[in-house]
């Protein structure tokens, strides 16, 4: 337990409004939610956000007359980790970190009553110390070093009793039925799963079973990472997959065959969707969680981080009676997002806009929107066709995959539909030769097409760790010159060191990078069967076109992006080749397109 804030000789708050870290309103609001949830002070000031952690802390530390530690940076001793039984360390949430002269050394978030470290000096058997450090470096070495949820899974061992779930995150089992079939301590695991990918602000969860073991990867920022687990785990595992199919709504009894489906969760005021697949592999059922956060898809144009001058392109796009707009990118690249932030734009009362999409993310009001059934011959060529008998203004099609969609779509353009669709291509200018390629004749891509917009997302340096980065290579350092028009002395790098904040990462959230394409009387005139992709592009610069990479390249120099995150969307084999003289001639057979 921690001792009452008001007993101390100076409150964390008073001291750090003595530092000017705290304003006296923030404090008085600080105290309210201090008594009305009677939690501690220095918790209050962090839920409110009024201080950084870290600094709270540090005041906790000296109003209590402890030392402060940072566990980012120590290395712990394996050894003594290790000799310290878990139980303890999950109950009070301790980290021994050295033991000196007959003294145990603990950090602790919350400092330990006198009847909590006397029960601790009695199990342990050795006198303590206690040093203040930061709950979520306590958290991150727990989970570093015992697995995540190694305290629900320590539980299930001894046999205690598990509160069934989490009061943080609530779900829409459909009937009341399902959830009292599941034991109490997987639901309390698949809750802290979820919980602990929120927290990372992952897009995905992946589990896969293994013979000995099994595997828990977030993708955070567009990457896998992979997350600790407990030991022992394994045997739990088609539990664990039970579980989620219940909360989906799927057959716990077929192992066999693939599942998809949808869970509805919602924790405090946000509310998320999670996309179910499941599939079978050799040693059991591997499992994917699409986290879809409303908060997250739905973004203003102004939010979608495009400059300016791209921001107006964009609602001028929006505001058009007819043309289509296509938006280029791989899988995961915000295609989705940037698509539903156009739509938005283009809501109004006067005009109809209907969706055909696989599958519907979320139901936008105001829009009609239609989710593809293959089974029953609900196609995008087959809904498209349908759905212009509707007399829509503004037609959204999740994907052009097939001759036929494209036909329509680019007829419904010419004919006084404003049409929005994704296309997969390398860059916004190979969209031209990707339809050429699907037999549509080139004087209907002149006359219908409208722009062709590419995005990348890359990750965002972590703003806590951010540090100037001092290799730049030469080669790129000339680049950075000659796009940007830069003095060499001016150019600039940036890195993320990794911190608790961004778990060491070195990067912290995304941003996207846009490359409009916008047709005119010039382009169309060079529109033919076999137009080569090199003279599109080069048309393209003389009308004022900048490549995907010019685009990163400046925010390079202001630092929101580094230099590997960079060279790791834009690259392509080919100049990989071309600064490598030695490998050149080992790949003759390699055509892929030049860099954005």
């Amino acid at each position: 337990m921690t001792a009452p804030a008001d007993s101390d000789p100076k409150d964390t708050g008073d001291l750090l409004l003595a530092q000017g870290k705290l304003t006296e309103q923030q404090l008085e609001q600080a105290r309210r939610r201090q008594n009305r949830l009677e939690i501690p002070q220095h918790r209050a000031i962090v839920d409110l956000n009024f201080a950084s952690e870290e600094d709270t802390y540090r005041a906790l530390a000296e109003v209590r007359n402890l030392d402060f530690i940072d566990l980012e940076n120590l290395e712990l001793d394996a050894t003594l980790l290790q000799s310290i039984p878990l139980k303890p360390v999950l109950h009070y949430r301790v980290i021994p970190i050295s033991f000196e002269n007959g003294w145990l050394f603990l950090a602790v978030a919350e400092p330990l009553s006198l009847t909590d470290e006397g029960h601790l000096r009695l199990l342990l058997g050795k006198r303590l110390k206690q040093k203040i450090a930061t709950p979520s470096s306590i958290h991150a070495v727990i989970k570093k070093h015992f697995g995540l949820g190694a305290d629900t899974i320590q539980q299930l061992r001894e046999g205690a009793p598990i509160q069934a779930g989490s009061a943080e995150v609530v779900f829409d089992l459909g009937t009341p039925e399902g959830n009292r079939n599941i034991e109490a301590s997987i639901s309390a695991f698949v809750d802290q799963v979820l919980l602990e990918a929120l927290r990372l602000d992952a897009t995905d969860i992946h589990l896969e079973p293994y013979p000995t073991n099994i595997r828990l990867r977030y993708r955070v920022d567009g990457l896998l990472q992979d997350i600790p687990v407990p030991t022992g785990l394994r045997p739990l595992h088609d539990s664990i997959i039970s579980r989620i199919k219940v909360m989906a709504g799927l057959n716990i009894a077929e192992r066999r065959a693939p599942h998809d489906g949808r869970i509805a969760m919602k924790t405090g005021k946000e509310e998320y969707a999670l996309r179910v697949s499941i599939i079978p592999t050799k040693y059991g059922e591997a499992l994917c969680l699409r986290i879809l956060g409303r908060q997250s898809l739905f973004l203003d144009l102004p939010q979608l981080g495009m400059d300016p001058d791209q921001n107006e392109i964009m609602e001028a796009l929006t505001r058009l009676p007819q043309g289509m707009v296509l938006i280029t990118g791989p899988t995961g690249s915000g295609k989705t997002t940037t698509l539903y932030a156009a739509l938005a734009n283009a809501n109004d009362s006067v005009r109809k806009i209907v969706t055909i999409e696989n599958p519907v993310e979320y139901q936008l009001e105001g829009v009609s929107q239609i989710q593809t059934n293959e089974e029953i011959g609900l196609t995008f060529s087959a809904g498209l066709r349908a759905v212009l008998r509707h007399d829509p203004n503004v037609i959204l099609i999740g994907e052009i995959r097939d001759v036929e969609t494209a036909e329509i779509a680019i007829r419904a353009a010419q004919t006084g539909h404003l049409v929005f669709s994704t296309l997969h291509t390398n860059d916004s200018v190979s969209a031209i030769t990707r339809l050429i390629e699907m037999k549509i004749e080139p004087f209907l891509i002149g006359s219908s097409l409208v722009c062709s917009i590419a995005q990348r997302l890359a990750r965002r340096i972590c703003r806590k760790c951010r540090k100037p980065d001092l290799r730049i290579p030469p080669r790129f350092r000339e680049e950075m010159v000659t796009a940007l028009n830069l003095a060499p002395a001016a150019v600039r790098g940036w890195q993320g060191t990794g911190c608790v904040e961004c778990s060491n990462m070195g990067f912290r959230g995304r941003l996207a990078l846009y490359e409009f394409f916008i047709m005119n009387d010039e382009i169309a005139d060079l529109l033919g069967p076999g137009v080569k992709t090199s003279i599109l592009r080069n048309a393209a610069l003389k009308s004022g076109w900048k490549p995907l990479r010019h685009q990163g390249l400046a925010k390079v120099q202001c630092g929101l992006i580094s230099i590997s995150e960079l060279q790791r969307i834009s690259f392509r084999i080919n100049e990989f080749l071309k600064n490598t003289p030695n490998l050149a001639g080992a790949s003759p057979g390699i055509t892929e397109p030049a860099p954005s």
